[in-house]
């Protein structure tokens, strides 16, 4: 047939594609659409050990600027045990012997990468005892003040940013842009002065600085009293720094997403304002931010430093400054590479994330 009409029985091809073509051919599709999840299944892959891979290259050059930099700016470390106390020279070979400081400086980098990813972290010069030990006793500490700003910092940010963001130019809009601005700019022990001088001081209602009071009873619920008591001051500066950028942020997202055509479409089919918000503009504004508060779960661990030392506050940030100032340089090196690693790792997170929520990255891969 040339003619352009359809085929007779006789001339339709026989056997099981004929049978298929009869029937519509409705299996046809899974063939395609199994291809497809083999692509993405493949594509993942790729993706994820290109991540992974460029993860372990940036731990490596951490682990390797952190070994040459600390013993650039350290000095000597056994002028620091010694405390410039006069010491004999088999005294200071016995010392350097100690320490691994004879070995070639090869087999000093080895020693320090093995050893760092064994967790056998050396001894502090300063305390006298492991590394590790120290990290896994103020940890909790940072955890606690860190977490707990950092909650409430991307909640609040986020929610106050949106409604700004969605009522551009509004008294509400202008004050919320004029507080982030002013929080965001004001350095960390400012704004921590400011709080102590007027809630502890002028009122008296928080302690100014620690984690305990030597006093408190030994029960649990007056332990847990008296660290939420000393931890409200810490909380409050450390989440009016944080909660400033999120602010600012999460309320430029939305105003990116006013005059999308999806807005106006959900309007139209007769959704109140609110709802519009809610279940369109806020949802996609969040995307963006993703890298973001992963990053905020990555500096959990070390986002406290100033704050830490302000207060007083018995955790990690504040025995980074005081090994700066002893100089403590195996510790320095281990909160380094803590430091950094904990940002890496949350970093490398969003990224495998972003591969699940946003197509344009299964797209590209």
């Amino acid at each position: 047939m040339t003619d352009g009409t359809p085929p007779s029985e006789p001339d339709r091809a026989s056997g099981p594609a004929g049978d298929a073509a009869d029937r519509g051919a409705p299996g046809a599709p899974a063939a395609p659409a199994a291809g497809a999840r083999t692509r993405v299944s493949g594509g993942f892959g790729r993706y994820l050990l290109k991540h992974v891979a460029g993860a372990a290259v940036s731990l490596l050059l951490v682990l390797f600027s952190s070994f040459f930099i600390f013993r650039l700016i350290a000095g000597d470390p056994i002028d620091q045990l010694t405390r410039e106390r006069p010491v004999s020279p088999e005294q200071r070979a016995a010392m350097r012997a100690e320490l691994g400081l004879d070995q070639p400086m090869w087999k000093q980098f080895w020693d320090y990468i093995t050893g760092t990813l064994t967790m056998d972290l050396g001894d502090s010069f300063q305390y006298r005892r492991p590394i590790f030990d120290l990290i896994v006793e103020r940890l909790p500490a940072t955890l606690l003040l860190s977490g707990t700003g950092m909650v409430l910092a991307v909640l609040l940010g986020f929610w106050i940013g949106a409604r700004a963001g969605w009522r551009q130019g509004s008294r509400f809009d202008r004050g919320q842009v004029a507080t982030g601005l002013l929080l965001y700019s004001a350095p960390t022990f400012w704004l921590g002065m400011i709080v102590i001088l007027v809630f502890a001081r002028y009122l008296g209602l928080f302690p100014v600085n620690g984690m305990r009071s030597p006093s408190t009873p030994p029960d649990f619920w007056s332990q847990a009293v008296d660290i939420g008591h000393h931890l409200v001051l810490p909380v409050l500066t450390y989440t009016a720094v944080v909660y400033a950028g999120y602010l600012m942020i999460m309320r430029s997202s939305v105003l990116d997403e006013l005059g999308g055509d999806y807005l106006t479409t959900a309007r139209a089919k007769g959704l109140r304002d609110d709802e519009v918000r809610r279940r369109h503009a806020v949802p996609n504004a969040l995307l963006p931010t993703v890298t973001l508060v992963f990053l905020a779960l990555g500096s959990v661990v070390n986002g406290s430093i100033v704050t830490e030392t302000v207060f007083s506050w018995p955790g990690l940030g504040s025995l980074f400054v005081q090994s700066i100032f002893y100089p403590d340089r195996p510790v320095l090196q281990a909160l380094f590479v803590l430091f950094s690693a904990s940002t890496i790792l949350a970093v490398l997170c969003a990224e495998i994330l972003y591969w699940f929520i946003d197509p344009r990255i299964r797209r590209t891969g």
